[in-house]
């Protein structure tokens, strides 16, 4: 098993005004990251717009993730596709890239069975041996739920690390801590689930929030494992419709409009996805007033 726990930053990937990769940018965002006191850094993810990175670019933002933040926080770099050897060249790629592990999507779009999804993950654990998997279910955006039954046949496999979840179905939650205790960790993939996954046996988040208050996320998770859950909820309630707001429209267009306003790199979403709709914008900025994050 891993010492993985706490918050990791689901990293937006910037991008230049051309279009092109904002390696300072970049650089810039993981900085914040780190002297914010993050735990984990979570590139070329969803949130980091993968399906929209090319080979080049998606080995550069690891390779830069990885000189920036190496030794300073835990790396877990995106890898799966709904290809399986597609899958399995790449997570082998992000172990020889000095990633600390991988983050790997159930195939979307295929709809495989449950004997599907176990031979994929087969294949990705056999061809990278050496890199420890976080295996990530998001229905919302796959179209398939990792149920428990099939993760529990995925704890037979020895890289298994790490369970993103990210259903919103808190009775699926209990199900999986129960049945992957000693044999791997939850973190929530909701931010606005992370206390209720915490409170049944979660270690961390794999956030979208911390990319903008990197800071306050910490200190909600220190709060709560430390005991102070009052604490910890005052934050919950506090930094609520900010969460909301930032998933309005689909991420990370509403997450790299708030750090463009907040002065921070970010750019433009790549299509398919598009810039966010104005009534959409006001709901972000509002909630970046309220918490005194922008100036009027």
């Amino acid at each position: 098993m891993t010492d993985w726990k706490g918050v990791f930053t689901a990293l937006v990937t910037p991008f230049n005004e051309d279009d092109s990769l904002d390696e300072d940018g970049l650089r810039s965002l993981i900085q914040r990251q780190l002297d914010a006191g993050i735990h984990g850094l979570v590139p070329c993810g969803t949130t980091g717009e993968s399906p929209a990175l090319n080979q080049a670019e998606w080995e550069r933002v690891i390779e830069i993730t990885v000189a920036e933040a190496k030794g300073k926080a835990t790396i877990i770099a995106g890898s799966g596709t709904n290809n399986t050897t597609v899958s399995a060249e790449r997570t082998k790629r992000v172990g020889e890239l000095g990633a600390d592990g991988a983050l790997v999507i159930t195939p979307y779009y295929n709809k495989p069975t449950e004997d599907g999804i176990v031979r994929h993950f087969v294949a990705i654990v056999e061809a990278a041996p050496d890199v420890p998997i976080m295996v990530y279910n998001v229905p919302g955006r796959t179209a398939l739920n990792l149920t428990p039954a099939t993760l529990e046949r995925l704890m037979d496999l020895p890289t298994i690390a790490a369970v993103k979840e990210a259903s919103g179905s808190l009775a699926q939650v209990w199900e999986i801590v129960k049945l992957i205790v000693g044999n791997a960790v939850l973190f929530s993939g909701e931010d606005g689930l992370n206390l209720p996954i915490w409170d049944v046996g979660g270690v961390g988040t794999v956030s979208v929030l911390s990319n903008l208050v990197p800071e306050l996320v910490v200190e909600q998770w220190k709060a709560k494992m430390e005991g102070y859950s009052a604490d910890a909820y005052d934050l919950h309630r506090r930094l609520d419709r900010l969460v909301k707001a930032i998933f309005i429209e689909t991420s990370p267009a509403p997450v790299k409009y708030a750090l463009k306003l907040m002065g921070l790199p970010g750019g433009n979403v790549r299509p398919p996805l598009a810039p966010m709709r104005f009534e959409s914008q006001d709901a972000v900025k509002q909630e970046l007033l309220r918490l005194k994050l922008i100036k009027n």
